[in-house]
This record gives C-alpha cells, structure tokens and sequence, in this order.
C-alpha cells in the first residue's frame, strides 16, 4: 500500500478502517510528523504498513492530552491509557459476569 502524500487523498484497509499517512495524522493530530514517527518506533502506535487507523490518532491525541494535563513523559501516557483500556474491559467482563449470574 502507497502512502498518502496529499491530504485529500482517502484510503481504506481491507476491513473498511479508514488509513491516514503520517502526514494526515500530524494535521489531524496538531503535531508533526516526526512525532508520529517517534510515537510508532516506541510502539505507541501501530501502523497498518506506513499508514495510521482512526483509533491510532485518538491515542496520538489522549497521550499528548495527558503530557500536557498531567506532565507526563510519552512512555507514562502511553500506560495510563492501556490500563484505562484494561480497566473498561475487566469492568464490562464483570458486568456480563454479573447479570449472567442474576438469571
């Protein structure tokens, strides 16, 4: 798959995701494209070859929410929302197990 190098250019994945170069991701995001670049080698977020999903930029966006708000360092931000994640499913797991149990 070819990058996008315009920002009008739309591509999809193979499972209807919506993919954006990473220079759609910086505009979208207000951050640059080399912070993107950092976000992806420290695994942060994970490209679809060299493209972003939609969810790849809400993270961008929620981590440089929390380093703004909170002062936290990429690698800390990037923590705080995988447990808010982990946290939401264990909620719902139990939630399921719960109204399993009532019936």
């Amino acid at each position: 798959m070819t990058p996008s190098l315009g920002l009008s250019r739309i591509v999809w994945s193979d499972g209807g995701d919506r993919l954006y170069s990473f220079e759609q991701a910086a505009y979208f995001t207000q951050t640059s494209v080399p912070l993107i670049e950092r976000f992806v080698t420290l695994g942060l977020v994970e490209p679809t070859g060299t493209m972003l999903r939609r969810q790849d930029l809400v993270r961008v966006v929620q981590i440089q929410r929390l380093r703004r708000d909170l002062g936290l360092n990429l690698i800390g931000a990037a923590m705080v929302l995988d447990m808010a994640t982990e946290i939401a499913q264990l909620k719902a797991q139990l939630h399921a197990y719960r109204t399993r149990i009532q019936r």
